[in-house]
């Protein structure tokens, strides 16, 4: 179980990686997984932005929103493309 101090740290956490290069890991039911490549554009108070190009030459942009219980059901995982470690939730 998840309290009140755990949610407030991984917040912080997730908010000391804004601009940083991730790879979100999500899954979306009916063993299908889907990973994306992009950064962490913004959080706020129960949602966090990544922001990731829609084409292969950067043009389009795509903003998906992720909510910090996805992460503590670990139906989304976080991945800094920097040092290729997972954001602990705990």
């Amino acid at each position: 179980m998840v309290d009140k101090l755990h949610l407030q740290q991984l917040k912080k956490d997730i908010e000391a990686l804004k601009g940083e290069k991730v790879l979100i890991r999500a899954n979306k039911g009916r063993k299908k997984m889907v990973e994306v490549e992009g950064i962490l554009e913004n959080t706020y108070s129960n949602i966090f932005v990544v922001k990731f190009p829609v084409d292969r030459e950067c043009k389009q942009y795509r903003c998906v929103t992720y909510t910090y219980s996805d992460l503590i059901t670990n139906t989304v995982e976080i991945i800094l493309c920097k040092t290729n470690t997972k954001v602990n939730v705990m």
